[in-house]
């Protein structure tokens, strides 16, 4: 037995809705649409529309009035980093979108080479000066003279004169070569400057709760725990912490050192773990080290709030660093280093 045609606008359901829209779209223009429902919306649209029957001309009118005109008003359209985030999620794979995203938070450019040319020049000279002379003569060869010679102006002198040697010196580079340095750039230090760059809810409240002492932070993660334990899980992943400065590179870790105030130091480092203690001594003169050591000896106990206090003002003076593009708060550096 035929269904009864459909010729009421305000009898139908949302999903009904949805169903008409769908099916005026046809297979070309609303394949891309497909593409983005989840295999339960797909199910539900589908069985709505296999049953949905004769629906008039007028009705599909209207319909599609009624879509237009909620789009054109009420239906205004956000687009952020966010909400381009969660529709591509819906139809590529977790590493392609995280792929994509890193690409569009980054520097403005088609190529790697575009991009490094938007980058601060304080910023890349910043990464290039822990990085082999040859692989920084390889990248400020590629790049535009006017901002490589800005680059270079910001690299220590005998670091700087060495890359230009190697710049005398270099021939044309082997592509094997130039792929594996774009490939390291994009990896190690694109894919962290586009981090950098997103900001969502999650990040927001990893910074609130990184000026928590430890007492509240931990009842504040414990209640989250309970009630959203993905929330918290995110949380704690972005939270950047005082053990965090210890897998900072080296002439970070220096460039620190000389921002921070010495009796913080010895107070931040006594509450330390040994691995994070380490770090530091280890980039400190023998004679810096031992007095240093022996400060913190005749502090005796100390309270854990001043402790936190001195730690989170360590992290703070970390931050500001970042900010100014003198240090980068990135993780270990990969083993995959390159040798000429």
């Amino acid at each position: 037995m035929a269904k009864a045609a459909k010729e009421d606008l305000r009898s139908l359901s949302g999903p009904e809705k949805a169903a008409i829209v769908l099916l005026s779209l046809g297979d070309e223009h609303g394949q891309q649409v497909w593409q983005m429902f989840d295999d339960e919306e797909i199910k539900e649209v589908s069985q709505i529309m296999a049953n949905l029957g004769t629906v008039s001309a007028s009705v599909v009118e209207k319909l599609l009035v009624e879509f237009v005109s909620q789009m054109s008003t009420t239906g205004t359209l956000l687009g952020t980093f966010e909400s381009t985030e969660r529709l591509l999620t819906r139809f590529l794979p977790a590493e392609r979108v995280n792929g994509v995203m890193e690409e569009i938070r980054g520097p403005a450019g088609r190529t790697m080479w575009d991009k490094l040319g938007n980058v601060n020049e304080s910023v890349l000279a910043n990464y290039l000066k822990n990085e082999y002379p040859q692989t920084v003569a390889v990248v400020l060869s590629r790049i535009k003279s006017e901002h490589a010679a800005r680059v270079l102006g910001a690299l220590p002198e005998d670091f700087a004169l060495e890359v230009v040697q190697r710049m005398l010196r270099m021939e044309s580079v082997q592509k094997e070569i130039l792929d594996k340095v774009e490939q390291t750039l994009r990896v190690e230090f694109m894919s962290n400057l586009a981090r950098t760059q997103k900001r969502d809810s999650h990040e927001m409240m990893a910074e609130i709760f990184n000026n928590f002492d430890r007492q509240t932070e931990s009842r504040f993660i414990t209640a989250l725990e309970e009630r959203s334990r993905d929330s918290a899980e995110q949380i704690k992943a972005l939270m950047f912490t005082f053990e965090d400065l210890g897998k900072l590179d080296p002439g970070s870790i220096q460039t620190l050192l000389r921002a921070i105030e010495k009796d913080k130091l010895g107070l931040a480092l006594k509450g330390s773990s040994d691995s994070v203690r380490d770090v530091f001594f280890s980039n400190m003169s023998e004679r810096a080290g031992k007095i240093l050591k022996e400060d913190m000896e005749s502090m005796g106990p100390v309270r854990l709030k001043d402790v936190d206090e001195a730690q989170m003002a360590m992290v703070n003076v970390a931050k500001d660093l970042a900010a100014k593009g003198e240090i980068m708060l990135a993780g270990n550096k990969g083993e995959d280093e390159l040798v000429y």
